[in-house]
Formats: C-alpha cells, structure tokens, sequence
C-alpha cells in the first residue's frame, strides 16, 4: 500500500473543471494591462537648419544611400570599407549583443505559455511499526515508483508579462540601431584616417619637392660664397632651412605610420599585417546636403536607439506596477504511482490534482513602491537622454554644414594665396640671382610659399573630414524600419 497522501481535488469533474478554467483564463489574460502605453515625447524639431536655410533639394537620399562612402569616387576607399563589416571587432561586439537582446525578447515571450515538468522517482520506504497508517495487513518496507507531470501557468492578468515583452522587444530595437550605430562609426573613421592619410603623403610630397629646391638653393649659395658673392651666413641660413624642412618630412612619418596602424585596426587587422601605399592625391569633397532637421528623428541610429531605450524604460514602469496586484496561477499534476513497477503505469495507478491560486503581497516596507518611482525615474532619465542626443545631432550637423561652407570658400581664397607665393618667390629668386635682395628674403619667400601650399593640403583634408563627419551626423544611409 502506498503511503502518498492524496489531497481532495478542488475540482471533482476533469470536463467541467477543464471549461471553466480555461473560460477563467481568456478572461483574465485579455483584461487590463497596468502601466502608462508608450507614445514618444515630443521634441523641439527646426523647421530647417541655420547653415542651410533654403537647401531642401537635392534631398539626402538622392546624393548617398547605404554605401554612402561611394559618393567619394575612390575605388581604394571602396575597398577598405567593404572590409568593416567583415573584421571590425567593435562591430562583432555590437552583433553579438543585438543577438542577445533578441534571445531575452524570446526569453520573456516564453512566461506567456504553461511550464510543464516531468519527474521519474523509485523510492524505497520503511514504516516503523507503531505508524497509525501502517496496514497490519501489509509489509512495512516496500517501494514506490512514481511519474509526476507538473503544470504551471502564470496568468498575465496584469500585463506583468506583456510590459516585459514589450520592454525587451524595445532594447532589441535599440541593440539593432546601436549596431548599426557602431558600423556608422567604424566605417566614417575608416574614411576620416584614409582621408588623412592622403593629406599626409601630398604634405610629405610637398615638403620632398622643398627639400630638392632647397638643395639647389643651398648648392647656389655656397656657389656664389666661393665666387664671393654671397656671406656665410647666406650659406648658414640655407642649411637651416634645408635640415629643418628635412626634420619636418620625418616628423609627418610618425602621424602618419600611427594613423595607417588605426586604420589597419579598425580593418580587424594587426598593423604588422596592413600598408597602405603611398597616395599624394587628394580628392574633392563633395557637396552632401543636410535635408530637414526633422527626418534626423528617423536617420541617426543614435537617436533611434535612444527612443527605443525610452519605450523601454516605459514599459518597465507597467512591470513594477503589476506587484501592486495578485499574482494568479494555474497548477495542476498529474501521473502515475505504483508500489510495483508491473503495475507502475497501470490505469488504477493513475493521480492528478488541479486548482487555481492567487497570492498577494500584504506588506513590504515600501518596496514596490520603491521600484515603481525608480522604473519612472529611469523613463525621465531616458526621456532627457532621448532630447539631449536630438540637439546634440543638431549640433554636429550644423558644424559640419558650416565647416563645409566655410571651408570651400576658404579653399579658394588659399589657391589664390598660393598662386601669389609663387609667383612672389619666382621674383624674388630672380632678385636674389641679381644681387638685389638678400639671402634673407628668399628663405622668406620660400617658406611663405611652402606654408601656403601646405595650408591649402589641409583645408581640403578637413573638408574632406567635414564631409565625412556631416553624413555620419546625418545617419549614413540608414533609416528606422
């Protein structure tokens, strides 16, 4: 005889209690769902931006879509950046994690369906004679085999389940814009050291074409200091100008080694294992339009990840709310028992158990009224970081439409400024051959003309960086879907 002790069932009829209990859960399932619905915050949204009051047209997307890097014309750009994808590590981290936050989504969806357990167990069991439920009749040791089958069912009542779901699908989205948000960044530093690169090697063949002139100079000069012409200090002073334009080369060696090393990491790659050739020419920015400030709410996957972060944190606020309600659940057991294992799955064997239960918490020091002002201050939080990243892209595209404006009238005030140099050291060179002028006024019209021409490299480096910068303020080619 076994000695499980067997409760009553609430329910004496499997069919009706099996009707009612289910009538009783789609009804409380489909009831209410506590916490505030979600619905985005409003920001303050220009209607058009500063720098460009009147450029609506051509729009963002009619100039550069998701290969945004190709609106540059370099086929060797190209190439760098169709390897980020591939080996960016950073990248490979913001993968992962956007595949996390999709297994919590599926995680939380799994809390709407029962949970059901299966259990084997052979157990042996000793009486002791004075046991009031010990049968005379029967031996006092015997064992006992079981196979339980347990269900449980948390019924979402509340919506405690729900706002956890949607809380969870909201960081998912938020993961998947950060991803994209971190390929934006590996790919527009791809192009910004690729860029700079460029700008290092035609300054670096600007101040190789110097060093060659500057050697003729220096070769003239102690020339005409043997004829007895020129002094010394004539000779002196194109040395210097000779070693010091040299140290200048070296020194760009090291900025530029260090920035094809970053380039090479940011490839996925040791440094020792990527080069990058020498490549003087560099080339012309494009002109990138800005559009309307409000498409940047659905452009920058920072500012989509930031929104979703928000609908997130929103739906946390339901969750701490819902502890303020019972927690319903469904329990029922079933199986089979048997003091012999012939008889082990046999139909008098059989048990089963079923009720519904509802537990409340009565007192807790103020905890979940803790956790509810916490999950709203988290929202607030959230909102305030939602605002403060739309102004902040405001901000970076307003920069980069000035820089881009700015420079390109820059640019061409410095050709002019360079064509003058040029022509003022031709004079000069031709008065100093005279014997008109001075040592002195070559190795200023030299290094007047050097600086110019080294200013106008730069200018069109960072316009090139302000191009750069200004699509990735404006997103690259991504938009939220």
């Amino acid at each position: 005889m076994s000695s499980r002790v067997r409760s009553k069932p609430i329910f004496t009829a499997p069919g009706k209690f099996t009707s009612a209990s289910l009538l009783l859960a789609v009804s409380l399932v489909s009831s209410c769902t506590v916490g505030p619905d979600y619905s985005r915050p409003p920001v303050t949204t220009p209607s058009v931006y500063k720098e460009t009051p009147a450029a609506k047209t051509p729009t963002v997307d009619d100039v550069f879509g998701l290969k945004w890097w190709e609106v540059f014309g370099d086929s060797d750009l190209n190439a760098l950046e169709e390897q980020v994808d591939i080996s960016n590590q950073n990248i490979a981290q913001a993968e992962a994690r956007f595949r996390q936050s999709r297994a919590l989504v599926q995680s939380a969806r799994a809390a709407y369906y029962p949970t059901v357990t299966v259990g084997i167990g052979v157990t042996g069991i000793q009486q002791s004679p004075t046991s009031q439920s010990r049968n005379p009749n029967t031996k006092s040791a015997f064992p006992e085999y079981t196979l339980p089958i347990d269900v449980s069912w948390e019924l979402d009542v509340w919506g405690r389940i729900r706002r956890s779901v949607e809380s969870n699908e909201a960081s998912a989205q938020a993961s998947a814009a950060d991803l994209e948000g971190a390929r934006l960044s590996a790919r527009a530093e791809v192009a910004q050291d690729y860029f700079l690169i460029q700008s290092l090697d035609a300054q670096i063949r600007l101040l190789d074409a110097s060093v060659v002139a500057f050697q003729k100079s220096l070769d003239l000069t102690n020339n005409r200091y043997n004829a007895g012409v020129a002094s010394r200090g004539d000779v002196l002073q194109a040395e210097t100008q000779l070693k010091t334009t040299q140290a200048q080369v070296i020194d760009l060696g090291v900025l530029r080694a260090q920035t094809e090393h970053a380039l090479a990491v940011l490839l996925g790659k040791a440094p020792a294992d990527f080069s990058l050739s020498v490549r003087p020419v560099v080339a012309e920015p494009p002109t990138i339009p800005a559009g309307v400030p409000e498409e940047l709410l659905v452009r920058r996957p920072d500012v989509a990840s930031a929104e979703r972060t928000m609908a997130a944190a929103n739906a946390q606020i339901g969750v701490a709310q819902s502890a303020y309600y019972p927690t319903v659940t469904i329990n029922t057991s079933g199986g089979f028992e048997s003091e012999s294992i012939g008889n082990w799955f046999s139909v008098l064997g059989r048990f089963w158990s079923a009720g519904i239960s509802a537990t409340q918490t009565l007192f807790d020091g103020g905890l979940r009224q803790s956790q509810v002002e916490s999950a709203r201050a988290v929202y607030e939080q959230n909102i305030a970081a939602y605002r403060q990243t739309v102004l902040t892209g405001y901000q970076e595209v307003e920069d980069n439409l000035a820089a881009q404006r700015i420079l390109a009238n820059e640019a061409q005030v410095q050709d002019d400024a360079v064509k003058a140099a040029e022509q003022s050291l031709t004079v000069i060179m031709n008065q100093y051959q005279a014997g008109i002028v001075s040592y002195l006024n070559v190795i200023v019209g030299q290094t007047t003309a050097l600086n110019n021409e080294t200013t106008a490299v730069t200018i069109q480096a960072r316009r090139l960086n302000a191009a750069v910068l200004l699509i990735k303020a404006l997103g690259g080619g991504w938009k939220v879907a």
